[in-house]
């Protein structure tokens, strides 16, 4: 195991690395120059964090682009960042399942932030089980919901000892894939750092308020783009189930997924593949979309099966954002390329963005 070995170097490297920096963990700043040092687990919330933060911390991600949380283990560097940092970002619902044991290697005794307390778990966990791979039924929703709102009134601070790795069971933990929903986990971020670090509260505020604005014109730019195309047109068939909270938002029948999990890294047997073909023609779905971790070889010979085509040159960045010039390095990045490509699959024509998203 990856970890084991970490573990073992961390051993040799952990000491010096802390004397270097003239610090112990868990203080409100162990930095030199006073600023927190963040540690946060996926691409996603590097990206929220870094635009929260902006020159008041200092931020490694434990993931880099192209990585998938479901099949990570941190190396040796990674438990040494984790173990000089005042605060740990995690997505939370299930999703690092490597998180408590790289606590534990590190010795990380700072503060956790779980970005998930910052969106409703119960609506997340209903939209879960009303999706799956039979089809998955749209309902009108208000674009209007706040969800950021919800999370601001939040006025818990989590530290590691109040953390619990919870059995989140049947809910699916790609929660970012929402727009609102990534909405919730920013104002999540932002609310705890300014409480963690209050000298710099007011820039916290400030620039999350400022990024906030722009994720609800994306919002209303996705959902504008959707809705002209015919409800029956609007089906998709996926890698793994990774965009669950996205179809729902803008009402896209999900008619299944290569891998019947929320994880990229199971393998179908040979009647599942057979009966998501008979679904694939049955529906008369346009396009397999194969997320960029995946590997899209199997993609390609269902899409071969179902007579139809597989897009996987320019792939979907649901679990990972994209490196560079690859035009998805950022959230907002991400989620238009995701857009733009399925509505361009499905033959529809695409707006320019606002003037906030230019």
């Amino acid at each position: 195991m990856k970890l084991r070995k970490a573990l073992a170097a961390l051993a040799f490297v952990s000491t010096a690395a802390l004397a270097l920096s003239g610090c112990t963990g868990g203080s409100k700043a162990s930095s030199d120059d006073g600023k927190l040092r963040v540690v946060v687990t996926t691409t996603q919330l590097a990206d929220f964090t870094s635009i929260v933060g902006g020159d008041d911390i200092h931020l490694t991600s434990l993931l880099h682009p192209g990585a998938s949380a479901h099949h990570f283990d941190p190396s040796p560097a990674d438990l040494i960042a984790l173990s000089r940092a005042d605060v740990l970002v995690i997505n939370g619902a299930g999703l690092e399942g490597f998180i408590d044991s790289a606590i534990e290697a590190s010795g990380f005794h700072g503060t956790i932030i779980d970005a998930s307390t910052g969106v409703d778990i119960d609506l997340a966990r209903e939209i879960t089980l009303e999706s799956g791979a039979a089809g998955h039924e749209g309902e009108d929703h208000d674009h209007a919901t706040d969800a950021a709102a919800d999370a601001a009134s939040h006025e818990d601070e989590h530290d590691h000892e109040g953390h619990e790795d919870h059995d989140h069971g049947d809910l699916n933990p790609h929660l970012w894939t929402s727009i609102r929903f990534a909405q919730g986990m920013t104002a999540m971020i932002a609310g705890d750092l300014a409480r963690i670090d209050p000298d710099h509260s007011a820039g916290y505020t400030t620039r999350a308020d400022a990024y906030l604005a722009q994720l609800t014109a994306l919002d209303a730019w996705a959902a504008a783009q959707f809705e002209r195309v015919p409800a029956a047109e609007r089906l998709l068939v996926s890698g793994h189930d990774s965009l669950t909270y996205f179809l729902h938002d803008y009402d896209i029948e999900f008619i299944g997924s290569i891998l019947k999990s929320f994880e990229d890294n199971a393998e179908p047997s040979a009647a599942e593949i057979e009966a998501l073909v008979a679904r694939i023609r049955e529906a008369g779905v346009r396009a397999i979309f194969v997320e960029s971790s995946m590997n899209p070889a199997l993609a390609r010979t269902i899409a071969r099966e179902a007579g139809i085509t597989v897009i996987d040159a320019d792939s979907l960045y649901a679990d990972a954002l994209g490196g560079t010039d690859s035009g998805a390095e950022t959230y907002l990045d991400a989620t238009v390329h995701n857009v733009t490509t399925i509505l361009r699959a499905w033959g529809a024509i695409v707006d320019p963005l606002p003037e906030e998203l230019q």
